[in-house]
């Protein structure tokens, strides 16, 4: 993840797909949110290596508990879970965050957010949502971009200039027909989450979502994470939610600075 007031490191080179870390990476990063048992034909076909080399390698990460194998085929394992809760930074934003999290949950019975920024993307570490949830297509774990959500729109406004700049003049990609993809429009809507502190979303991500955001700031004014509440368009209106949203991101960035530990 990225730490706060440093912008994206953009790598130029990945690991060497020939090598026995990059081919396992390469497998492990095959697999989708959406997936659950993947064959060995499908992972071949993802990855583009040899079906006697994945055979190989999935046995290997079979046997470090990073996949497990069924008849229906492979799944990540749960050795990979142990060791992503381990991650000293995320582990501490949760700690921090959950019962704020649980808190606005309870108070607007919709689907409540918390993710980070990594690159261009945020990453959404926790997820809670009761019987009515909007059908958000967000999953813990799972990345979405900045510039089309709510969430990200929060994290995008307090980054610096050059991951904004860069973001900008990039492809935006229009995802529903109320994406934002003009950059002097997202430019101005970014300008107004740094003046109010929150960010809106109305059905630019998904059709039928809207949701409100607003960032955990660290000492030095950057975002460390957010948080948003998401609800169905048809009876949601995220601006009544605005103030319960902030207050929570507050009180997060609040603890965090208190115990002198904020991710870095």
């Amino acid at each position: 993840m990225d730490q706060p007031g440093e912008e994206a490191a953009m790598p130029e080179d990945r690991l060497d797909e020939r090598s026995v870390l990059g081919r396992a990476l390469l497998i492990l990063e095959s697999f989708g949110v959406e997936d659950g048992a993947v064959g060995l034909s499908e992972l071949t076909r993802r990855t583009g290596l040899p079906k006697a080399t994945v055979h190989r390698m999935c046995r290997d990460l079979v046997t470090a508990r990073l996949l497990s194998v069924s008849p229906e085929g492979y799944r990540l394992g749960r050795g990979l879970f142990e060791l992503g809760m381990r991650a000293a930074t995320e582990r501490t934003l949760l700690e921090v965050a959950v019962p704020f999290l649980q808190d606005l949950f309870t108070r607007t019975r919709e689907t409540v957010h918390f993710g980070v920024r990594d690159g261009d993307e945020v990453v959404y570490i926790s997820k809670i949502g009761g019987h009515r949830q909007a059908r958000a297509p967000s999953r813990i774990g799972g990345r979405m971009p900045l510039y089309c959500t709510a969430i990200g729109k929060a994290l995008l406004a307090y980054s610096g200039p050059e991951t904004v700049d860069r973001i900008l003049t990039g492809p935006l990609v229009r995802r529903t027909p109320r994406t934002v993809v003009g950059p002097g429009l997202l430019r101005a809507q970014l300008a107004q989450v740094v003046e109010r502190g929150l960010a809106y979303e109305y059905e630019e991500s998904a059709v039928g979502i809207v949701c409100v955001a607003a960032p955990v700031l660290g000492t030095d004014d950057r975002p460390v994470a957010a948080i948003s509440v998401t609800g169905p368009a048809g009876r949601f209106h995220p601006e009544a939610h605005a103030a319960s949203v902030h207050a929570a991101a507050a009180g997060v960035a609040s603890i965090l600075a208190r115990r002198g530990n904020m991710p870095t």
